[in-house]
């Protein structure tokens, strides 16, 4: 059965087992996720798929007007038309499967047993960044050598361009740009623990993103054996 939730990144910590061993895991928030809306084949839509709401909304109150949500009023009218009243930051699309959909109900909050321990997961996130960066960082270039006349390219890349033919750098050519900040997906993780009094999920390994970045947690696609 094909699932999905957000959370929030609480951050790592070690777990030792019942032999000693050190486990190291990374702790997810997941309260405040809610149904806003279901897509079937047989609808509107023609796909079948969940879409979801995460993260608190400050309502802005101000003496004589009427207190607002800072949020655009098209977003905050997707949540009052589900009969949600606190509108959520995140809304995230799921696809699943049409026989999966039963499991959701519009306007109900999903808590952190959704999930149960030993269950497979992929997580999506994006990654932290590194701003610009050069090619040691970014591509794990060796670098130049610092002796025999080089001067003050240590760091540098190299020769980018080809020949006379065809007398052009090539896509894909590896460079300095951009770091990081990308989504990244890790596969086959395992869901250590269920925190219910905590509303947290407890997974084995690490997954993208700074503390405090949302993330998404869904059914592994490529089942790993134990």
């Amino acid at each position: 059965m094909s699932k999905g939730i957000l959370a929030r990144k609480v951050g790592m910590t070690q777990i030792f087992d019942e032999l000693g061993n050190r486990i190291s895991v990374t702790v997810v928030d997941v309260s405040g996720n809610v149904v806003i809306e279901k897509k079937s084949v047989h609808g509107k839509a023609g796909y079948s798929a969940v879409k979801l709401g995460f993260g608190d909304v400050h309502k802005h109150e101000k003496e004589g007007t009427e207190p607002i949500w800072r949020l655009a009023k098209p977003r905050v009218g997707v949540f009052l038309k589900a009969g949600i009243e606190a509108p959520r930051r995140h809304v995230i699309e799921i696809r699943l499967p049409e026989s999966d959909l039963d499991q959701y109900e519009v306007g109900k909050e999903l808590t952190a047993e959704f999930f149960s321990a030993g269950e497979w997961v992929d997580v999506v996130g994006t990654s932290k960044g590194s701003g610009f960066s050069g090619v040691m960082k970014r591509h794990n270039f060796r670098g130049a050598k610092a002796s025999h006349g080089a001067h003050e390219v240590y760091r540098h890349g190299g020769s980018i361009g080809t020949s006379a033919t065809p007398s052009r750098v090539m896509p894909g050519k590896k460079m300095a740009g951009q770091h990081g900040n990308a989504r990244v997906t890790i596969q086959n993780l395992r869901i250590f623990r269920v925190l219910a009094d905590d509303n947290a999920l407890i997974i084995r390994g690490a997954i993208p993103g700074p503390n405090g970045g949302v993330v998404t947690i869904k059914t592994a696609v490529k089942k790993t054996v134990a």
